[in-house]
C-alpha cells in the first residue's frame, strides 16, 4: 500500500484542479418587484415557502449584488428598496455588493444619464457624487448590513454622468475626477468597504487596458482609490468573448496593477437559437449553465496571486424577462413558474 502513495500523488499532480472561489454571487435585484407581481419560488431541497434569497443561500450563494438607481421610486431600485433587500440578504447569510448606477434608470456602456435634480457642471457633480456615495454607504452600515464591495458606476467603459463625465466627449480627466470623488465618499463612510470599478466586456484586453492606462491621472483617480476590478462577461454579445480572451485580459491587469478581479455579471442560456455564442463547445442547456460558470471559475482560480475573487450570476430568477437583455430566450436558473433548475447548484458546485 505504501508503495502506491508516490504513484497516486504523481497521478493527482497531473489532474487539472482549481480551488473554489471566495465569493459565489447572485444579482437578484428584481426580487421584490417580482414578489409584488405574485411570483413564488419553489425549490425541492428548501422548506416550502422559502424566499428566493434563502433558496440561493441554501445552494451556496454568499454574496448578494444589489443595484441602486438614484430614483426615489421603489419599483425603480431606489435606496430604500436596496436597503430592504440587503436586510433580507444578510439575514439569509450573505454579504453585500452594491452596484451604483448613478442614474435614475439603467446605466451601461450606452446610457449614463445624469440623475434629475443633480448639477450638470463638473465641480457640482464632484461634490454631489461624494456626498451621495458617502451617505449611501453610511445608510447600509447604520442598519447592520455593511457593504463589502461597492461598484462606483455600472459598466463605465465610456465614463459616467453624461455628457460631463463621458470619455468620448471630454476625455478621461472629468471621469477620473468623478471616480476619485466617489471613492473618497466610500472611504469617508467606511474603512472596510472595497471600491470596485466595473467595465463591460472584460474579455476585451485592448479596451480594458486602454481604459486603465488613461483613467489614472495624478491628482485625480489613483490606483489606491481602487481595490477591485470588476467585469461583465457574457457569451451572446460577440464571439470574441472567449474564456482564453478573458484569462489573458484579466491576467494582464493583475500583472500591471496587482488588483483583485471579479466577474460581476455573467449568464449562460438554457434555451437559445439563432445566436452565435462565444464558446460553441458549451451546450445550450441547463447543464451548459453549470459548465460555463465552472469554466469561468477555472479562469479566475488560475490567475496569479489568488487575485480572482468570485463570480456573480446576473438575475437568475427574473421570470418574465428570461432573455435578460440578450437575444437568447432563457438564461434563468428557474423555470417560468419559479421552480429551480438543477443549475441552481452552480453557486455551490461551479464557483
Amino acid at each position: 500500500m505504501r508503495s502506491l502513495i508516490p504513484f497516486v500523488i504523481a497521478v493527482l499532480s497531473l489532474v487539472p484542479w482549481s480551488q473554489a472561489l471566495q465569493y459565489h454571487g447572485a444579482d437578484f435585484s428584481s426580487l421584490v418587484n417580482l414578489e409584488n407581481s405574485g411570483l413564488v419560488y419553489k425549490d425541492s431541497t428548501s422548506v416550502q415557502g422559502a424566499k428566493f434569497e434563502t433558496i440561493l443561500h441554501n445552494h451556496g450563494t454568499n454574496l448578494a449584488r444589489i443595484r441602486i438607481w438614484t430614483s426615489t421610486n421603489n419599483a425603480d431600485y431606489s435606496l430604500n428598496y436596496g436597503l430592504a433587500l440587503a436586510r433580507r440578504a444578510v439575514a439569509a447569510g450573505m454579504e453585500i455588493l452594491i452596484d451604483l448606477h448613478y442614474s435614475d434608470t439603467w446605466a451601461d456602456p450606452g446610457h449614463q444619464a445624469i440623475p434629475s435634480g443633480w448639477p450638470t457642471d463638473l465641480a457640482g457633480l464632484n461634490t454631489q457624487i461624494y456626498t451621495y456615495t458617502m451617505n449611501l454607504v453610511k445608510s447600509f452600515s447604520a442598519q447592520g448590513t455593511p457593504v463589502k464591495f461597492i461598484e462606483i458606476g455600472n459598466e463605465i467603459n465610456d465614463g459616467i454622468l453624461w455628457p460631463t463625465g463621458q470619455i468620448s466627449v471630454h476625455g478621461y480627466s472629468p471621469v477620473s475626477q468623478l471616480l476619485h470623488s466617489a471613492a473618497n465618499g466610500v472611504r469617508a463612510a467606511s474603512s472596510t468597504t472595497k471600491v470596485m470599478i466595473h467595465l463591460a466586456n472584460g474579455w476585451d484586453s485592448a479596451s480594458v487596458s486602454s481604459f486603465y492606462s488613461q483613467v489614472f491621472i495624478p491628482g485625480q483617480l489613483s490606483t489606491f482609490d481602487v481595490d477591485v476590478m470588476g467585469f461583465s462577461f457574457y457569451p451572446f454579445y460577440g464571439t470574441g468573448a472567449t474564456l482564453n480572451a478573458l484569462r489573458s485580459s484579466l491576467q494582464a491587469m493583475i500583472n500591471k496593477y496587482g488588483k483583485d478581479v471579479m466577474v460581476v455579471e455573467t449568464d449562460w442560456p438554457a434555451v437559445c437559437s439563432g445566436v452565435s455564442l462565444s464558446e460553441p463547445s458549451v451546450p445550450v442547456s441547463v447543464a451548459g449553465q453549470s459548465t460555463w460558470v465552472t469554466d469561468i471559475k477555472n479562469v479566475l482560480s488560475g490567475l496569479s496571486g489568488r487575485h480572482g475573487l468570485g463570480i456573480v450570476y446576473w438575475e437568475p430568477g427574473w421570470v418574465g424577462n428570461a432573455g435578460l437583455g440578450s437575444s437568447c430566450s432563457d438564461n434563468l436558473l428557474v423555470d417560468s413558474s419559479g421552480n429551480t433548475r438543477s443549475s441552481i447548484s452552480i453557486f455551490a458546485n461551479s464557483m
